[in-house]
């Protein structure tokens, strides 16, 4: 099926850009905004992120403030991460993702760690995905894709719980007060 095809070929070959080629000059919003666009795969306008959205993040406290309305390598490289994430975790969450990873490196670090585990799971749901698949064959691949979704997310939230646990970060999952 053609679409299939299309698909399997985006996954496998697009990716976000690495640090080392991320813009070095600061960015205003709408710069960023369509930057980020192209960074991620994505298929309908609205998987993008806005600027309203970025400013809500910033007031999460999820991204630091832009310096003088620009933005640079380090803004980029969160909203990127904050993409792919948005799709799966709360602000909530990522903000605890964020806040100990801020604890074990420095953005360029975390946002090449990101990149490494992105690119390995796009792969594997590349690897996954039969695009010679029949038009009836598609309900299958919907409920596996989404039910793998679903187990991962219940993996990955309770990950996310211990993590904070054992970082004595417990402040992080109940919204910034302490047990």
């Amino acid at each position: 099926m053609e679409e299939l095809v299309e698909l399997k070929e985006k996954l496998t070959s697009q990716r976000p850009d690495g640090w080392d080629k991320l813009p070095d000059i600061p960015l205003y919003m709408d710069q960023v905004v369509s930057y980020l666009t192209r960074q991620m795969v994505c298929f309908e306008p609205e998987d993008a992120l806005t600027s309203a959205m970025i400013n809500n993040y910033i007031k999460d406290g999820l991204l630091s403030r832009a310096n003088g309305k620009k933005y640079g390598q380090e803004h980029l490289a969160y909203l990127t991460a904050i993409s792919a994430l948005k799709q799966v975790l709360s602000v909530r969450e990522m903000r605890t993702l964020v806040a100990i990873g801020r604890e074990n490196g420095t953005s360029e670090q975390q946002y090449n760690y990101f990149c490494r585990f992105l690119d390995q799971a796009v792969t594997q749901a590349a690897d996954q995905l039969d695009e010679n698949a029949e038009v009836e064959q598609l309900p299958g691949m919907v409920l596996t894709y989404a039910l793998q979704s679903y187990a991962h997310g219940l993996v990955c939230r309770r990950l996310l719980e211990i993590m904070a646990r054992k970082s004595d970060r417990t402040d992080l999952l109940l919204g910034g007060k302490k047990k």
